[in-house]
């Protein structure tokens, strides 16, 4: 069987590949992949590192300027529509997941992406953080959804391919 790749395909994924390497590079000069870093940001109590909360300062202000001057496009530039989620409420599941990701930060000082890029930088310590939390993916997916359920695609999801102000795409 062979597959051949479109040009929308190859656009998205060259965009992916330069996302992931400026957002790798970014996070290595912050001192994001440091845990020791990190677990100071997190700390108020012993010499509190205040540095990184102006690593986030600088990336919302950046998201927020491309954010006005795309948002009123059809669609992105390398895609033929937009990704987007509608959902706007806050489920009891969504406190728990995110008190469980804040309690894993905070004990080992990674969080998904700067554990994947200190993982190809060699750290063993971010290995174990990321065979950990492949497990933990793994878990709860199998916890939510029984065997015999096929997950659904993101294709059938409708919350997906939305534009900026929630129509259909």
């Amino acid at each position: 069987m062979t597959t051949s790749v479109t040009s929308t395909e190859a656009r998205e994924a060259t965009a992916s590949l330069v996302s992931g390497i400026l957002f790798g590079a970014g996070l290595v000069l912050a001192g994001m992949t440091d845990p020791a870093k990190v677990i100071a940001f997190l700390d108020f109590t012993h010499g509190w590192d205040p540095s990184l909360m102006l690593v986030m300062v600088g990336a919302i202000a950046v998201h927020a300027t491309l954010y006005r001057l795309v948002k009123d496009r059809p669609s992105p530039l390398v895609s033929e529509r937009w990704s987007l989620p509608t959902r706007r409420d806050i489920e009891p599941r969504l406190v728990l997941g995110s008190a469980i990701f804040g309690i894993g930060w905070g004990l080992g000082g990674y969080c998904p992406g700067p554990g994947l890029v200190a993982l190809v930088g060699g750290s063993a310590a971010s290995l174990v953080f990321v065979v950990c939390m492949i497990a933990g993916i793994r878990l709860v997916g199998r916890l939510e959804t029984p065997p015999h359920v096929e997950r659904p695609s993101v294709d059938d999801d409708p919350t997906i391919g939305r534009t900026f102000d929630g129509s259909a795409a």
